[in-house]
């Protein structure tokens, strides 16, 4: 029916009613927290270009997961900045690594703490690429031997879930094989499946000291243009065993969110990157937006999208005003 027998405003008239409505409700239970680890003790780096995040040592490190576990913050996804690095990312398959000496640490102090270690090399490659480069490019079968040890060092240092975000072709099939092989098969992956060459990497790369150090990663992360390609890596990776799926960034792959959710009956989960993140902080210290309104718009958006799971830099100040 039409107007004047159909009035829409009818159920906006208070918040009690608007609330009873509501489609789209962002939980707690959402959220995942990204976070730096990096060598040292009372290790503090701010990020400049990431505000109110830091490179933290081991130790720093646990106490602000207890601070994260107090406001509500269940889980974490951890990076690392190694003491060295090497031609091939070797450095970060060992049980006494940087991220597997925070996992340890970590799981000691909160046991409860879900963990999810991100597999990639290009933290831990001199050149700063995500896998061995040959003959000037990333060689994709020579890096799925490293993501594979990665990911078992991972699962013996009580890592509750991996996550490979190199984009290599074969490599979640490559890890759950290893995994399975290993006794680990009911370690869950969660494939960076549709990770786009994207401008909004910036900050991170910062904060993770992973700049490539010549061309770019355009060879194996995914053109911007592309949409069908997107649903092409996530039926493959599905195939291959991945338990949850990503789409990153989010704010601008919506489209792509929404496209897996109509397609494939799997749990999203969308990454909302450094980049969004930074912008959105640069916006706010001019005054020129309500952070607070705008970051519960931006992750309502990307839940309403279609994602069951949300990364974002925004959890730590956000999660107890939800």
């Amino acid at each position: 029916m039409n107007f004047p027998v159909t009035r829409l405003r009818r159920l906006r008239q208070n918040e009690t009613l608007r609330n009873m409505v509501e489609e789209t409700i962002l939980r707690p239970a959402d959220l995942v927290m990204p976070l730096f680890v990096c060598p040292g003790t009372k290790v503090k780096n701010p990020i400049k270009s990431m505000p109110g995040n830091f490179q933290l040592s081991v130790d720093m490190m646990v106490e602000n997961c207890k601070e994260l576990y107090d406001k509500g913050v269940k889980s974490i996804l951890l990076f690392g900045i190694p003491e060295e690095k090497d031609e091939h990312g070797l450095v970060a398959t060992h049980d006494d690594a940087i991220v597997q000496r925070a996992v340890i640490a970590i799981k000691k102090a909160l046991p409860e703490m879900f963990i999810i270690a991100d597999i990639c090399n290009c933290e831990y490659t001199t050149h700063g690429h995500c896998g061995t480069i040959i003959d000037g490019d990333v060689h994709n079968d020579l890096t799925l031997e490293t993501l594979s040890k990665q990911a078992l060092s991972f699962a013996r240092v009580g890592v509750n879930m991996v996550a490979p975000s190199d984009m290599m072709d074969g490599r979640v099939g490559h890890m759950r094989a290893a995994l399975d092989k290993a006794g680990f098969y009911n370690m869950p992956v969660m494939s960076y499946s549709a990770k786009y060459a994207s401008a909004f990497y910036g900050p991170f790369r910062d904060a993770a000291e992973s700049a490539p150090q010549f061309g770019n990663r355009a060879t194996y992360q995914m053109n911007p243009s592309n949409s069908d390609e997107a649903l092409r890596e996530i039926e493959q990776d599905i195939v291959e065993g991945a338990d949850i799926v990503m789409v990153k960034p989010a704010l601008s792959y919506l489209d792509i969110i929404r496209r897996t959710k109509d397609t494939f009956n799997i749990p999203i989960a969308a990454y909302n990157v450094s980049g969004e993140f930074s912008m959105v902080k640069a916006a706010a210290a001019k005054g020129w937006i309500d952070e607070e309104r705008i970051v519960k718009e931006i992750l309502t958006s990307i839940k309403r999208a279609g994602a069951d799971i949300i990364l974002s830099y925004h959890t730590q100040e956000i999660i107890d005003k939800l």
